[in-house]
């Protein structure tokens, strides 16, 4: 780290006053270096296994600690004392973050993440489309919006996904679709309303926690529409997902931001793995222009 035995250079600049201020300067930085190291892997509890891990934080440690340098070796020892391996850690994360914050900003970044979107939302909606074939049970509710004891029904998609299947059954049942005697076809469905705008959930004295669970599908026919009350909030904007999916319409649920964002970091860190270390800059390099003379040729003889 402090490059001895290297020969000096006319541009160096850095200079460490600690080194002026002791008897036996190396000495001193060796002890100081040697107990760092035993107490840093006593925090990380490291193995035999860990010696490279260990001597990379403690490397850094005392890179940080040098940094401005120090005056006298007290201060250097002090610096050290507040540098922990959590410290360390806090500062790789903090760093990190920044970094990909900042990338993500990144013109060509920007464009990479457009041109995965695509991929990522259609396997969200795949995976939407399978939780509505694996199918859910909901609670039971009259056409007042008043639940109905211990009475539940299942619903669930076909394979081919044209069709709804739903039924009533018992709690904890999972029916094969063969068991729900009911159907409706998805082209049969004009619209999907959530909240308040379900009709059995006009009336405001119902609980604000069942009317944001509650959606219902509106028919194209005379039919009354098929109104569902979800368990939970994730249940609930997976369904709404998955109708809007078949309806061919944007999943907008909380759930599929929060997937998109995650899929989306994960799949550009992947594609971006062969650049680590490499500084990404903010706006491509300019295209060089075209020659004005083509009549060239390369003899390999």
């Amino acid at each position: 780290m402090l490059k001895v035995g290297e020969l000096p250079t006319e541009q160096g600049k850095t200079f460490y006053p600690m080194f002026f201020t002791h008897d036996h300067p190396f000495e001193e930085f060796f002890c100081i270096s040697i107990m760092l190291l035993n107490k840093t892997w006593k925090e990380m509890r490291a193995t035999t296994e860990d010696f490279a891990k260990v001597f990379s934080v403690v490397q850094e440690q005392i890179a940080r600690a040098t940094d401005p340098p120090p005056a006298t070796l007290d201060k250097f020892k002090s610096k050290l004392a507040t540098l922990t391996y959590s410290e360390i850690m806090n500062l790789w994360q903090q760093e990190q973050s920044t970094r990909e914050e900042w990338e993500s900003q990144a013109k060509p970044i920007v464009e990479l993440r457009e041109r995965v979107t695509p991929e990522i939302l259609d396997l969200i909606r795949q995976q939407r489309l399978q939780f509505l074939h694996d199918g859910t049970l909901f609670t039971k509710y009259s056409a007042k919006g008043h639940r109905i004891k211990d009475k539940f029904w299942y619903c669930r998609l076909s394979a081919n996904q044209k069709v709804l299947h739903y039924g009533d059954c018992e709690e904890n049942a999972v029916p094969s679709i063969e068991d729900l005697p009911h159907k409706l076809a998805v082209v049969e469905i004009r619209s999907l309303v959530t909240g308040r705008e379900c009709p059995y959930m006009k009336d405001t004295r119902k609980a604000r926690s069942t009317a944001s669970l509650a959606f219902s599908l509106i028919l194209d026919s005379e039919q009354d529409p098929l109104n569902f009350v979800a368990p939970n909030e994730k249940v609930f904007d997976y369904w709404t997902d998955g109708i809007n999916a078949l309806l061919g319409k944007t999943m907008t649920s909380k759930e599929t931001k929060n997937d998109l964002e995650i899929l989306l970091s994960m799949e550009v860190k992947l594609r971006l793995l062969n650049t680590e270390g490499v500084d990404i800059p903010e706006n491509p390099p300019p295209i060089p222009k075209e020659l004005t003379n083509f009549d060239f040729c390369y003899d390999f003889k």
